[in-house]
């Protein structure tokens, strides 16, 4: 497992995780801090809890507090962080999800799915899940020397719909075909 770890060090780089205390994203944080990187572990919720759970396992890891519906408190997580680690090298967007609003069943079709719930599925999961956070943290990740990478958590769904998400699938399928743009494009920052 040692030699794995050698392979794919991330020693002396610091992951920003959003969505970090979901299953998902603190598994990934795990791994990375295994790797070596130092995480900042941003979430709406438990970020605190899954952060000492990170630690006791001898990662570095911080936790902070992201809406990432709202650019100005992703500004703000971004400035702590920064603060705390120096730079950002990795930006991981795990932070997503659907409602019950926004899925199909025997009670509720596709066709009768309300906009509102289908707007804050998509919202969630290709603004806030990559479109913003891309945006904040990217602006300054430009300017490593090194440059960095923003990968952006997808789904199965983006590729062959879910019968019951249509509004997930469709935001997820936007969030695989990319969030980079021509100015983006031209840096050191890779997309995945």
């Amino acid at each position: 497992m040692q030699e794995i770890l050698k392979m794919f060090s991330l020693k002396g780089k610091t992951a920003v995780i959003t969505g970090g205390a979901g299953v998902l994203g603190s598994a990934i944080a795990q791994g990375m801090g295994k790797a070596g990187a130092k995480i900042a572990l941003c979430d709406i919720v438990n970020t605190e809890k899954v952060a000492q759970e990170l630690q006791e396992e001898g990662i570095i890891v911080k936790g902070y507090y992201i809406n990432v519906m709202d650019k100005e408190k992703i500004k703000s997580c971004r400035d702590e962080v920064i603060k705390d680690f120096g730079k950002v090298d990795i930006l991981l967007n795990a932070a997503g999800g659907n409602t019950k609003g926004a899925t199909t069943s025997e009670q509720l079709k596709f066709f009768d799915l309300p906009l509102s719930a289908l707007e804050k599925v998509v919202g969630l999961n290709l603004f806030g899940g990559a479109i913003l956070p891309s945006q904040v943290f990217g602006k300054d990740m430009i300017k490593n020397e090194d440059g960095g990478s923003i990968i952006n958590i997808s789904s199965m769904s983006a590729f062959c719909p879910l019968t019951k998400v249509p509004g997930y699938s469709a935001a997820k399928g936007d969030v695989t075909v990319g969030v980079s743009s021509t100015d983006i494009s031209k840096s050191k920052l890779s997309f995945l």
